[in-house]
């Protein structure tokens, strides 16, 4: 069965388009993809991201436990901090990416990973807990919106009394907001335009107070509702990885251009094949291009040299409303990774150029 998140009946009220995804119908677009990401760019847009999942690793030894499963360095993160990482298997493929919280320094952290990912993240850190520590799942009753854009700090401030132009990039606070409490307020976001996420649990009608003030509080800023659809886009814009395109168990960090949240100081699952790997090098490498023709690239279209020949596929690809053209992430052989490569994709049985472009596409607002 379908499962809807406590925004369900908003959505459905705000004429959402929805689809099925990750097991949740969910708000693809409300009025229509470039819109809304123009919105996020400009001015705001809210998210309801409540499908995503939430594990709460507690006890003597949590630390433990998190630093093991999990690429990047916990033990750095203080109470309040917020870190990108991920989870490799013992050949070094992306098992999930994540965000790692700690809220109490080696004793309590929270990890938000993907929605499809869910129960086989819980049951991989279950499966390797060998330590004094507990994991609770509390992906269920935890909901998250992610308010987005450079005026959304504006739209939150009236209901909180942190100051949150204070709140450095992924920091985090919890605190109250309109009466409920906690609610965790975070400094991060899946879109490059700046704006907070809001982690809460639905109790005494949490979800219908907090959703309506922040509607209400957007009008004067023109905040539109946003969907899916401009999630994908806006992160592709910023070049950042969705889990089931850029990355999956066949791809390791190193190649996904993720090698900064590998830390080599700690021992965690695949860290031994990782270390091959970077001592052979990469045959691969994920990179980011724009057409130069007209063209929408897709997932799994393939990547061609200025001769026709294969040389890797696209992963990623749509039509960047905020640059107006054609823009894409796919893996390339290394020797083709340069920025200003010239390159080929094939679509619909033609060769459309393009050229491999720096990452980032677009500046962090």
């Amino acid at each position: 069965m379908i499962k809807v998140t406590p925004f369900h009946a908003f959505h459905r009220a705000a004429g959402a388009h929805m689809a099925a995804f990750a097991g949740y119908e969910m708000p693809i677009y409300y009025t229509s993809i470039q819109e809304e990401h123009l919105a996020v760019r400009q001015r705001a847009g809210l998210f309801d991201v409540s499908h995503m999942g939430e594990f709460i690793i507690r006890g003597p030894q949590a630390l433990d436990l998190v630093q093991l499963v999990t690429t990047n360095d916990a033990a750095k993160l203080s109470d309040g901090q917020a870190q990108y990482s991920c989870m490799t298997h013992e050949r070094g493929g992306v098992l999930d990416d994540l965000i790692v919280y700690c809220i109490e320094k080696q004793k309590v952290y929270m990890l938000v990973v993907n929605a499809a990912n869910i129960a086989a993240d819980r049951e991989w850190i279950i499966q390797h807990n060998a330590f004094d520590a507990e994991v609770v799942d509390i992906s269920e009753k935890t909901c998250l919106l992610a308010l987005q854009g450079p005026a959304a700090l504006n739209i939150l401030q009236p209901f909180t009394d942190v100051d949150l132009i204070k709140l450095p990039y992924y920091r985090f606070v919890k605190t109250s907001l309109l009466g409920f409490k906690p609610v965790l307020i975070s400094a991060t976001g899946y879109t490059g335009a700046g704006g907070v996420e809001l982690y809460f649990e639905n109790k005494d009608q949490a979800a219908e107070t907090i959703w309506q003030a922040l509607t209400e509080a957007g009008k004067p800023y023109d905040m539109k509702l946003a969907g899916l659809g401009a999630r994908d886009t806006l992160r592709l814009e910023m070049g950042y990885c969705l889990y089931g395109h850029e990355l999956n168990p066949d791809i390791t960090p190193l190649e996904a251009g993720l090698g900064w949240i590998v830390k080599w100081n700690k021992d965690f699952i695949g860290k031994p094949a990782l270390l091959q790997q970077k001592e052979q090098g990469i045959a691969r490498k994920l990179v980011g291009f724009r057409l130069i023709e007209k063209g929408i690239p897709r997932q799994d279209y393939s990547i061609l040299d200025m001769e026709g020949r294969p040389i890797g596929h696209v992963t990623s690809g749509s039509f960047s409303p905020s640059l107006n053209q054609p823009i894409g992430l796919g893996y390339v052989e290394t020797a083709y990774a340069q920025p200003d490569t010239p390159i080929q994709i094939r679509i619909r049985n033609q060769n459309v150029k393009a050229v491999v472009t720096s990452l980032p596409f677009l500046k962090k607002s």
